[in-house]
C-alpha cells in the first residue's frame, strides 16, 4: 500500500460521479472544515436537522453561523457557500458542478469503510489547494523536508489503508442500491440544550 492507492481512490470516486477532481481526507467533517477554510466562509447557514458535528465545525472557526429550515434528501447546501454537505449521497455522475461536495465513508454510508471523507470539485487550483491543506501543507509523494512548506495545513489526510479498503470495496457499491436519506433521520439540533444555550 501506497499513497498510490489514495489517488487510485481520489480518481475512481470522482469518475464514478463525474467530478473532475476529488481530494480524499480522513472524515467528511474534515472535508467540510477544510472548505470552510479555504473559501474563508462566514456568516453561514445550516440545516437544523443534520449531523451535529457541523455546527461544532463552525464554532470550532468562530464563524458567525444560524440554524435554517430545509427539507432536504440525500444533500444540502450550506448557506451562503457553494459547500455542498453530501455525507449520505451515493450517485452515479452526482456532482453538482460548481460546488465543493464532501462525501463520507463513514461506516453507516454506502461505501463503508469505517472512515474517510473525500472533496469532489471542478476546480483545479481549489483541488491543488485542499490538497495541501489535508496534508499538513505538503505536495504528496515528495518528501517534507525537501518541501518549502508554503501553507497551513491540517492532518486530515486518509490513509493508504482506508483508501486500498475503498478500492477493493468500490465496485460492489457501485452495483447495489443506496438507501436514501432526509431530514426524517435526524432530530431537530435545536431542541439540543447545547443549541438552545449557544446559537450564533
Amino acid at each position: 500500500m501506497s499513497f498510490d492507492d489514495v489517488e487510485r481512490f481520489e480518481s475512481e470516486v470522482a469518475r464514478f460521479y463525474n467530478a473532475p477532481y476529488a481530494v480524499a481526507t480522513d472524515c467528511c467533517t474534515h472535508a467540510i472544515e477544510l472548505c470552510l477554510r479555504h473559501t474563508e466562509a462566514n456568516d453561514i447557514e445550516i440545516p437544523s436537522r443534520t449531523y451535529i458535528s457541523v455546527p461544532f465545525t463552525a464554532e470550532k472557526l468562530g464563524l458567525r453561523w444560524s440554524f435554517y429550515d430545509w427539507e432536504w434528501k440525500n444533500y444540502y447546501p450550506i448557506g451562503n457557500t457553494h459547500i455542498i454537505d453530501a455525507a449520505v449521497y451515493w450517485q452515479e455522475n452526482g456532482y453538482v458542478p460548481g460546488s465543493l461536495m464532501c462525501l463520507s465513508f463513514q461506516f453507516q454510508k454506502h461505501l463503508s469503510l469505517g472512515k474517510g471523507g473525500m472533496i469532489l470539485t471542478d476546480s483545479l487550483s481549489d483541488a491543488v489547494s485542499l490538497k495541501k491543506m489535508s496534508y499538513d501543507g505538503r505536495q504528496p509523494n515528495v518528501p517534507w523536508r525537501e518541501q518549502d512548506i508554503s501553507t497551513i495545513g491540517y492532518h486530515y489526510y486518509m490513509t493508504p489503508e482506508t483508501a486500498k479498503l475503498g478500492l477493493d470495496k468500490l465496485e460492489q457499491a457501485k452495483q447495489s442500491k443506496p438507501r436514501e436519506w432526509g431530514i426524517k433521520d435526524w432530530p431537530d439540533l435545536r431542541n439540543m440544550s447545547i443549541f438552545k444555550t449557544k446559537e450564533l
